[in-house]
């Protein structure tokens, strides 16, 4: 295996990693994981960062360069997502826009379409979030229930969408909805673009045991929506669908460096006492964390793999379930053993001040359940895995 970086890739990390350190918020560092995600304010603060990455080239690089992108090689967007993790830099807002809905509207949108939506998208002059799963059909995506009613020059939408992220922020949502319910469940659907200022539309919050409500329910009450929004052909919104969900999966895979927690969790057992010491000295201690960098590690190897099949241009493999499957899993881990270290100091409420680290790692252990359920829960990759990889029968 050769790790090794081209010369051009190595300046253009040299490049991107100078206008980082010019440019992250100082502050940002200091009180990132305090700060409410959920907050008028903090969007906004998120905003303005991802507005000054834009503003210097620095956003949607690896859209095509017609698009406002740079048309960045695989390598490079690798790269970039290393520096940006490493540089700890603030999160952007407009994630489902540019790592979903622009790359589907390039391949599926009308001309109108392209004119109208994507220029907006990378700026995040217009937030975007998507309608996907449905209260009675979490991971039979194709079940879906919700309404469009052909009225002739627009469609009327009836039936609620949920797990749907930062709908109380987007100003847009696409919507997969059944058109034809006549026909079998991949048929009869049709893929919509509908503005959530809409008359009927209503978002309501689903909060966590966070505290935080990324995550909504969002109705559709007699909702029209015009025909120039219809994406694709009506009642083949399967395909438009699935152009979307191998976007999705392809982005959310391995791109979390889970060495940064690993190294966290060993600052925290220097903290903590265990046996009158320091918990780093306890064998016990050294032995889980020791493994849980093996296990970060072999995900970061993971990564490489499924990098080196999408540069060979190969069809996507396994490592895509594995990744997503393996990152939450260990993320959870990780967190349940800060709790062991911490004892009675996990009890602690988050950002109190007399817990430890603010109290964020009883806020991340609470947190991480939602990981092993989001972009096809954990159940599904494992299904996944030992069906069409293993080549095991299916569960009874």
């Amino acid at each position: 295996m050769d790790f090794s970086f081209s010369e051009e890739d190595e300046a253009f990390r040299r490049e991107f990693r100078s206008w980082l350190e010019k440019n992250v918020p100082r502050d940002w560092r200091d009180d990132s994981e305090l700060a409410d995600p959920e907050t008028k304010s903090e969007f906004e603060r998120r905003r303005a960062w991802h507005r000054r990455l834009y503003d210097a080239g620095w956003m949607c690089i690896h859209w095509p360069k017609e698009y406002g992108g740079r048309g960045a090689t695989l390598i490079q967007q690798f790269i970039y997502m290393q520096e940006l993790d490493r540089a700890k830099a603030p999160p952007t807002v407009n994630f489902q826009g540019i790592a979903r809905v622009g790359p589907t509207l390039m391949q599926w949108g009308t001309p109108e379409q392209k004119r109208r939506f994507i220029p907006k998208i990378p700026s995040a002059e217009e937030i975007w979030c998507q309608g996907l799963s449905e209260p009675n059909h979490g991971s039979d995506l194709a079940a879906v229930e919700t309404r469009a009613v052909d009225e002739g020059d627009h469609f009327v939408v009836n039936g609620s969408k949920v797990w749907t992220s930062n709908a109380h922020h987007a100003d847009f949502t696409t919507l997969l909805c059944r058109t034809d319910p006549s026909v079998p469940k991949h048929k009869g659907l049709s893929y919509l673009l509908i503005d959530m200022k809409s008359p009927g539309v209503t978002v309501r919050p689903l909060v966590q045991i966070t505290g935080e409500h990324g995550f909504n329910q969002v109705f559709f009450e007699d909702v029209a929506v015009p025909k120039s929004n219809l994406v694709g052909q009506k009642n083949q919104g399967w395909m438009v669908a699935m152009t979307n969900m191998m976007f999705e999966r392809t982005i959310h895979g391995g791109r979390t460096d889970m060495m940064v927690e690993v190294r966290q969790l060993a600052d925290l057992a220097r903290k903590v006492e265990r046996d009158g010491r320091p918990a780093s000295q306890d064998e016990y201690v050294r032995q889980k964390i020791s493994s849980f960098a093996c296990e970060a590690d072999a995900l970061k190897y993971t990564s490489l793999r499924q990098l080196t099949r999408q540069l060979k241009g190969l069809p996507p493999g396994p490592e895509g379930s594995i990744l997503k499957l393996g990152t939450t899993d260990l993320n959870l881990r990780i967190q349940m053993f800060a709790m062991e270290l911490l004892g009675p100091y996990s009890q602690i409420e988050y950002k109190a001040d007399g817990a430890i680290d603010r109290g964020k790692w009883s806020h991340r252990m609470l947190a991480a359940r939602r990981g092993t359920i989001a972009a096809g829960t954990n159940e599904i990759q494992h299904n996944i895995i030992g069906e069409r990889v293993l080549g095991l029968p299916k569960g009874t």
